[in-house]
């Protein structure tokens, strides 16, 4: 009976990986159509606080437990380095590149994200892991070498961008992994995001777009918000608590090609 109920939760994780993996995977195709014309501050801004909204409401009509007001600083803190930083970083990177070339860049979490659960959780690397995280940093820069992108500073400065967005995800990971020990899966999704929309605030009356958004871009942030966040990190909260830091970021290794995301078509930025 208990090996069942364990299959049964090994079954339950699988699925949420390729949930989140897919829901993750669309949202540098969002983010590629609303940030040229919002700029990344505003499209990270109105993300968080569309999810934060979303997960409020949610919890409200489900009375599920938040513990807010004991560990808002702990939800100040995740919603910082999970959302605010690196989905600031990532929007600004895809000014200059491709969705696909973010989402190769950002295959890299894992990387950073074994490396920082090694030094700070006292995680083994062990021979198996170095050999598949030098294969995937490899794999990355050849991937990179063949960009058809040129290597120009806009360009160098947004792929340092997308890799310290990925470094800032697994010492993100790190940190809830660390310090969120029994802290509710939801009250970290919610608390997060009310975290991210406040960290970020002060910065949004000097980053305003300077006409309304087209249609396209309002559903592309909504998309962002609702499932690419709000949905996203009740899964990803929950697979932190389950099976760790370092197994829940290989949601970023899933395979990610210029055709997947439809780079030269409605999805390409569009003109400003």
């Amino acid at each position: 009976m208990v090996r069942s109920e364990a299959a049964a939760m090994r079954g339950m994780d699988a699925i949420r990986l390729v949930l989140l993996a897919a829901i993750w995977g669309a949202s540098f195709i969002f983010i590629r159509v609303a940030a040229p014309v919002l700029g990344p501050v505003v499209t990270v801004e109105t993300r968080v606080m569309i999810a934060g909204l979303l997960l409020l409401v949610y919890t409200r009509l489900t009375g599920l437990e938040l513990q807010i007001r004991e560990r808002w600083k702990l939800y100040l803190a995740i919603g910082t380095l999970s959302s605010a930083i690196p989905f600031a970083l990532i929007s600004a990177a895809e000014l200059n590149l491709s969705a696909s070339m973010a989402a190769i860049l950002n295959a890299t979490t894992p990387l950073f994200g074994a490396l920082v659960a090694a030094i700070w959780l006292g995680d083994t690397l062990t021979p198996k892991k170095i050999v598949g995280l030098c294969v995937s940093f490899v794999g990355v820069i050849v991937l990179v070498g063949w960009s058809r992108l040129g290597l120009t500073f806009p360009v160098a400065f947004s792929i340092g961008a997308s890799l310290l967005a990925s470094l800032t995800y697994g010492i993100g990971a790190a940190f809830t992994k660390k310090f969120a020990q029994g802290a509710p899966a939801m009250g970290m999704a919610l608390g997060s995001q009310i975290g991210a929309t406040v960290f970020l605030a002060p910065a949004v009356p000097f980053t305003l777009p300077s006409a309304m958004p087209p249609s396209n871009v309002i559903a592309c942030v909504s998309a962002l918000g609702v499932f690419c966040t709000g949905i996203a990190y009740v899964l990803y909260f929950r697979l932190i608590v389950d099976v760790g830091p370092a197994r829940t970021l290989t949601v970023t290794f899933w395979p990610r090609s210029s055709e997947s995301f439809g780079d030269g078509c409605f999805w390409e930025r569009p003109s400003l």
